[in-house]
């Protein structure tokens, strides 16, 4: 049995490595966004205070993908390290297994998932939604009445007064809010009707209360209003679906499949993404196992950087088969548990098979 010494040991250095990588690659990230976001920004007069700000908040979105291969690469590092420095071996010598030396490490994995689904995740829905904030303040101060958006936001709604598509620019509370907003409205027999500009728009009991809107219609011309008025039977809840929400939290996904079940939507996006987050503790621990199978006796045979290359891919093909398998559960295709569930199970197993096969023959 390994010791309590030497088991926070290679613990200390499994994370040390991971931590390292992830936070490297945050602030890679973090620069190359900065780059980007002060190319968009462009002309408009914005401190750098502030698009430091947005970047911050925006970082924990985009690098929660990063942490199973952070924990892919920080394990071959340790072990390779650990081989290499001959502390395996003398492990070895002293009757402790490859088992143990992977213990501490998994155990370490399997803490950095649930603290990731847990703590990191609605960090992460929280700032993003702060960050969408500032964005939709940033990209409508300055711009005019209107703003562009080469991608935005679009819903489709059907209310009294027929069909409208409205298209947004950015969201906030939860698609409550909208800003950089165009509607297009049609009449029941589909033919366009107006063409609403605003500044921002947000959903009331039954409308959409349309901030300085600016209307065309083909009879009367462009007029302008403080304050326009959109009908609407769409809910708080269908409109966060309909935007499809990456600012969804763990612990409140549950509250959305309920609520969007109850209102006829379709629940299987926040099913698969409260699935996928519950499993990403074992997919973690995955990712230690695979490499581990790869980078524990590397030094006894050779082949050192074409054995590395195996586990990387590896690695590289489960993260593809997990996304591949979301993309299938989002489409209805797998049921959302199952598509969850399968690529981490089974690189789980994949794992222990090849780990059983080197170390137990």
């Amino acid at each position: 049995m390994i010791g309590r010494t030497l088991g926070f040991y290679f613990g200390r250095r499994f994370l040390g490595s991971v931590l390292g990588i992830f936070v490297g690659c945050v602030f890679l990230i973090m620069l190359v966004d900065f780059l980007e976001m002060a190319r968009r920004v462009g002309e408009r007069d914005v401190d750098t205070t502030t698009l430091l700000l947005l970047i911050l908040y925006r970082a924990p979105f985009f690098t929660e993908q990063l942490l199973p291969f952070a924990v892919l690469f920080g394990a071959i590092g340790t072990f390779l390290t650990l081989s290499r420095r001959l502390e395996l071996v003398v492990a070895r010598a002293a009757g402790i297994s490859a088992w143990q030396f992977i213990g501490p490490a998994a155990l370490a994995a399997v803490t950095l998932g649930v603290l990731s689904t847990a703590v990191y995740n609605p960090m992460s829905a929280t700032f993003k939604e702060q960050a969408n904030q500032i964005e939709a303040q940033i990209f409508n101060r300055q711009t005019g009445l209107f703003s562009a958006s080469n991608s935005g936001f679009w819903i489709r709604q059907q209310s009294v007064d027929g069909q409208a598509i409205i298209q947004a620019a950015a969201k906030a509370d939860g698609g409550r809010q909208l800003s950089g907003v165009t509607v297009f409205v049609f009449d029941p027999k589909g033919v366009l009707t107006e063409r609403i500009e605003a500044r921002s728009a947000k959903l009331e009991s039954g409308a959409w209360i349309l901030s300085e809107a600016r209307v065309l219609t083909p009879s009367i011309g462009v007029q302008t209003y403080d304050q326009y008025v959109v009908a609407t039977n769409l809910t708080p809840n269908q409109v966060q679906e309909s935007l499809q929400s990456e600012t969804v939290s763990f612990w409140d996904l549950p509250g959305a499949i309920d609520a969007a079940t109850r209102v006829g939507f379709g629940a299987d996006r926040y099913e698969l993404q409260y699935q996928s987050l519950l499993a990403r503790p074992l997919l973690l621990l995955a990712m230690v196992l695979i490499a581990a199978s790869v980078s524990l006796r590397v030094f006894r045979f050779g082949g050192i950087g074409q054995t590395i290359l195996g586990g990387v891919a590896a690695g590289f093909l489960l993260y593809v088969s997990t996304k591949l398998a979301e993309d299938l559960g989002e489409a209805g295709v797998v049921y959302p548990v199952i598509a969850a569930w399968f690529p981490a199970v089974v690189g789980a197993l994949m794992g222990v098979l090849i780990l059983l096969h080197r170390e137990d023959g």
